[in-house]
């Protein structure tokens, strides 16, 4: 064999960087993160936007409901405090009522957060 032949060959051997199409992707993505938050969340989250004001709901979002604990992220100090007024005095009873589930405790969380990524993750510094 020459040497084309053998550098051929080696290259034909050598791995090649896989490059999926975007879809494989965004599937994975809205299975794995979007798929199992909504699955968390999906019942109790009618009961919130039932009961909580639009002004504070907005700066809200709703992490995850497990075990009877309801773990909402709240963009700004202001916004969770008048939201644990709120809920201090009666607003946890009105979501109770028509949450699907048990609901213990209602746990709120600083986070900033964005409609894609989980509230409770750091957004990554460009």
């Amino acid at each position: 064999m020459d040497e084309w032949h053998l550098r051929n060959v080696w290259q034909n051997r050598q791995r090649r960087d896989r490059i999926g199409p975007l879809a494989d992707t965004l599937a994975h993505l809205v299975k794995r993160r979007l798929a199992r938050r909504v699955r968390q969340v999906g019942g109790v989250s009618a009961a919130w936007d039932e009961c909580i004001p639009e002004y504070i709901r907005e700066h809200t979002a709703l992490v995850s409901y497990t075990r009877g604990v309801l773990t909402v992220a709240v963009d700004s100090a202001p916004h969770r405090y008048q939201l644990q007024m709120l809920l201090a005095s009666g607003l946890t009873d009105a979501i109770r009522e028509r949450a699907p589930g048990p609901l213990n405790k209602v746990r709120l969380v600083p986070g900033e957060f964005d409609y894609l990524d989980m509230p409770d993750k750091a957004l990554p510094q460009a």
